[in-house]
């Protein structure tokens, strides 16, 4: 009787892992984690919209990694992907324009930027939307999470659009994602009692709060509890970051979500 309990308990446990195998499979909405058959396949029973997510490898501070923008997007790509239903997710475009380096200028001065020319940029963005429309996507989402290059993804999509003319594709930039990202969600921060003098435009407490919620392991909490407030010349701006929380960046992150899930739905909806 024992035995035959304890088969059953085992017979149990490896159905509950397969069914979590299957469901974690099911649920992979990256494009670099699958074959090229299981992306013909996936093509064909209609994920055809394709999103671009673009970070960039620059300063945040003394207390948040440089890839702070390519995990935030690539996570917040994923829910967006995950809620839409029909969507696959490239991989993070990470070399992105911070400034120049002769001299340096912008982020540049701080040591780990990399930055590239707003005419490689471009190329960059172009070439890998003409990837993925010769496969089969029909919309292809440019999701930026910085602000710097807002007018270079533009003027990429305003070119897209004009080439692919009469053909079944499109590019999409939708302002939702980046205005939920900063001045919605700084309006959000008020609303919970945040001061502006905390909340900041860079690697103070609104993206600090967004990387908490999203990759606690890129910031360095303990040092930061115990920092003197930081400054321009620590590469925090207009902002004080020492009371940032993963439920204020938790906020922010279900905002930006629901925010462009909704744009898209709208946007693709009505081709």
């Amino acid at each position: 009787m024992a035995l035959c309990l304890r088969r059953a308990f085992s017979c149990a446990i490896l159905l509950i892992a397969a069914q979590a195998a299957l469901a974690q499979g099911s649920a992979n909405v990256f494009l670099e984690d699958v074959t090229w058959t299981e992306l013909r396949d996936a093509l064909a029973a209609g994920k055809t919209t394709a999103i671009i997510p673009i970070g960039g490898t620059e300063q945040s501070g003394p207390y948040v990694a440089l890839g702070k923008h390519n995990a935030r997007v690539k996570l917040l790509s994923q829910r967006i992907a995950q809620a839409l239903g029909n969507a696959l997710v490239a991989p993070v475009i990470a070399y992105v324009p911070e400034g120049g380096y002769a001299p340096p200028t912008s982020h540049m001065k701080f040591p780990g930027t990399l930055t590239v020319s707003d005419d490689v940029f471009e190329k960059t963005l172009e070439s890998a939307a003409n990837s993925l429309k010769v496969h089969g996507f029909r919309n292809i989402v440019f999701l930026g999470d910085h602000g710097g290059y807002q007018n270079d993804i533009r003027r990429v999509v305003v070119r897209l659009n004009k080439a692919w003319s009469g053909s079944p594709a499109r590019a999409f930039v939708p302002a939702e994602y980046y205005a939920a990202s900063s001045d919605g969600y700084a309006q959000i921060l008020r609303q919970h009692g945040v001061r502006d003098d905390e909340i900041g435009t860079h690697a103070a407490l609104a993206d600090t709060s967004l990387q908490l919620a999203v990759a606690p392991q890129m910031v360095r909490l303990q040092q930061l509890r115990s920092a003197p407030k930081p400054g321009a010349a620590d590469g925090v701006y207009g902002g004080d970051p020492r009371r940032a929380s993963a439920e204020l960046g938790q906020l922010g992150v279900d905002a930006i979500v629901s925010r462009t899930v909704a744009a898209l739905k709208k946007d693709t909806a009505a081709r």
